[in-house]
């Protein structure tokens, strides 16, 4: 673990109405009250911004989305701007998670356009970025995450993104139980601020924090952790039980 300040962001997905949320949200804070040394972040559905938010009011948990659109307000039915979350509270935005990628067409054009609304708007990007099976059987995982960094990033100065978290999710360990070993982990994540070194310089490669998502569990998150390039995880299913994702924070 270096110097930067970890980050336990839970992503809590399509699970949970408005008052389990509410509910998971209370009994998270209660747990986790005291912690000091960890940025936490929970992302819940759309539909509970508001009533978690009232719940971590005060608390060291903080608010983040799911997704959002890229202008501010039009004729954009079913879609959430940036303003309107902002507005609820929510300080982080979790942009190209896999499943947008994988369900909802989502490409590294339209991340491009998500990282410039939300960053305008003050909210902290969190790109997520990985690679499939397939690609990674294929040997192609440092080329698929150049291109969609290349391209997810394009436009923008280190000044710029000084907020800027990167994700790094590989597809064929999310859900599936298999999580890549702390060593390919962290090669990968060394390549990541590697690739940020060379395009946008030491500042932001040396501060920028760089999540691992993918089956982060209480008895592999201490081994993740301790590899010097990765600042804390993107977590999807252990979050969802406040107690387990407590233990993740206290690491």
């Amino acid at each position: 673990m270096s110097d930067r300040r970890p980050l336990i962001a839970g992503n809590w997905k399509m699970f949970k109405t408005q008052d389990e949320a509410a509910e998971t949200a209370r009994h998270l804070v209660s747990l986790v009250k005291s912690v000091q040394n960890v940025d936490i972040m929970v992302a819940p559905a759309f539909t509970a911004l508001s009533s978690v938010a009232g719940e971590i009011a005060d608390s060291p948990v903080a608010l983040g989305a799911q997704n959002l659109f890229w202008e501010k307000e039009g004729a954009f039915t079913g879609e959430i701007s940036p303003l309107m979350l902002v507005a609820l509270g929510c300080r982080y935005a979790l942009i190209g998670h896999s499943e947008r990628r994988q369900f909802f067409g989502e490409t590294d054009e339209t991340v491009n356009k998500k990282m410039g609304a939300a960053i305008h708007a003050g909210l902290i990007p969190v790109l997520c970025i990985g690679e499939s099976n397939a690609e990674r059987e294929a040997q192609k995982t440092f080329s698929v995450l150049e291109t969609q960094m290349k391209t997810g990033l394009a436009g923008f100065t280190a000044d710029s993104l000084s907020s800027l978290i990167v994700a790094y999710e590989p597809v064929w360990a999310i859900g599936t139980g298999k999580a890549a070993t702390a060593a390919i982990a962290q090669d990968t994540h060394a390549f990541i601020r590697s690739w940020i070194k060379t395009n946008f310089g030491n500042s932001l490669a040396n501060s920028i924090r760089i999540l691992y998502g993918g089956s982060v569990k209480p008895d592999n998150v201490k081994e993740l952790m301790d590899q010097p390039d990765i600042d804390g995880a993107l977590v999807g299913g252990a979050s969802l039980d406040a107690a387990t994702f407590s233990q993740l924070v206290c690491f």
